[in-house]
């Protein structure tokens, strides 16, 4: 979005130095500056929603009138504002040392429009949490009427806010819970589609590994304590007409990203399927696809490393002696190529990824990844127990708690 606004930002300015001139003064553009814009009731509105038990809350509001008469409008940026108290005086901010008289907080995620807007309720009752100061579960209400609206604003290419209006405030009904405020997991969008896995197009709950492929977290990446957000990436093959999007929740269709989330399309991808956009591969070949969970926007680019096939791969380790034991490939649909491998571990294992019969092609632990990493570079697993992900082009892994 940072180019878009600063590109936008850069159409006004040129406009109105083009337009200087004495001469054309009586037809420079005029800017003009919406007022308010209409944030749509929830549909649950009137119901309280349990927010331990739910998942997301979805919000939609219609588009302000144009922030100018030009034949490129300036695209806005959307935040969520929401408090307890129906009174927006002052914003928490998680990072100040005192929030004395702080009524409402912010969500991170920003938005360029209206359309299929997901709050993730667990997000909401951290940020609670934080702002009511509740120190146990005895100090949280049975039920909590919040005030709800949205921001709109132009971002320039500093990320400084200008001209910025507010929609309506429609209210909710929530239950909250208490959180214990430790850093919040970070956000996993899951990829699934006819290239992805073993199961074309399969959204089980209990799919993963199988026709969900979870984004990989990234080495040393800092990830939202709050919200969790962050980058993910993954690389892999992808093979020419393979189709895929993501969801967010295993076995849920509700929050999709897809296409129009992708922020660099090429020549090499197309936007298929009418309504459902799905990502489609029109050259077939190995790509690395970066996510950012803050935003929700997506960067696919071609990877040029080299890249080695292997037929198989074990997990040695003190489970098994350092025998080898076969990890399972998990793409293995027609015309994909495999380089993502499985294999269930439990906490105190100690392991390496080898081929098979030899140890001069091994991986164990990487630093910035899950687990840690003993006085031989072996992997050492957390506490629990684990699917564990292996990707043989980039030697991440990730440790998906069973």
């Amino acid at each position: 979005m940072k180019k878009i606004y600063q590109f936008s930002m850069l159409l006004l300015v040129g406009a109105f130095a083009l337009t200087a001139c004495e001469e054309d003064r009586d037809s420079n553009p005029v800017l003009t500056q919406p007022t308010t814009f209409e944030l749509n009731e929830p549909a649950i509105s009137g119901a309280a929603i349990d927010l331990q038990k739910s998942q997301s809350v979805a919000l939609s509001w219609s588009q302000p009138r144009p922030y100018n008469d030009f034949d490129t409008p300036v695209v806005p940026t959307y935040k969520v504002e929401i408090s307890p108290t129906n009174s927006f005086s002052k914003a928490y901010d998680p990072n100040a040392e005192d929030n004395t008289g702080a009524d409402y907080f912010i969500m991170d995620e920003s938005y360029s429009s209206g359309k299929d807007v997901v709050l993730n309720t667990e997000t909401i009752d951290r940020w609670l949490v934080m702002l009511n100061g509740w120190k146990d579960a005895s100090a949280v209400p049975s039920i909590l009427d919040l005030a709800i609206r949205v921001k709109a604003a132009i971002v320039d290419a500093g990320f400084k806010e200008y001209n910025a209006i507010y929609s309506n405030v429609v209210s909710l009904k929530a239950v909250p819970y208490y959180i214990e405020l430790k850093p919040a997991a970070p956000i996993i969008w899951y990829m699934v589609g006819s290239c992805i896995g073993s199961a074309s197009w399969s959204n089980d709950a209990n799919g993963v590994g199988n026709g969900l492929v979870p984004m990989f977290l990234v080495p040393n990446e800092q990830y939202d304590a709050t919200t969790g957000g962050g980058m993910t990436s993954f690389t892999g093959y992808f093979p020419e007409e393979g189709q895929f999007k993501f969801v967010l929740t295993p076995g849920d269709w509700g929050s999709q990203l897809n296409f129009t989330n992708v922020k660099n399309p090429g020549s090499f991808l197309g936007d298929y399927d009418g309504d459902n956009h799905n990502i489609g591969i029109l050259e077939k070949g190995y790509y690395t696809i970066n996510l950012d969970t803050k935003s929700n926007e997506i960067t696919i680019d071609k990877y040029d490393g080299d890249v080695k096939v292997y037929p198989q791969l074990c997990v040695a380790g003190t489970f098994n002696e350092w025998n080898d034991s076969d990890m399972s490939p998990v793409f293995t649909l027609d015309g994909c190529e495999n380089h993502i491998w499985k294999f269930e571990v439990k906490g105190g294992d100690k392991l390496k990824v080898k081929v098979p019969g030899s140890w001069d092609t091994n991986w164990g632990y990487k630093s910035g990844l899950a687990g840690e990493a003993d006085g031989d570079g072996n992997l050492v697993i957390p506490e629990g127990n684990y699917l564990f992900l292996f990707n043989d082009i980039t030697g991440d892994y990730m440790l998906m708690e069973k």
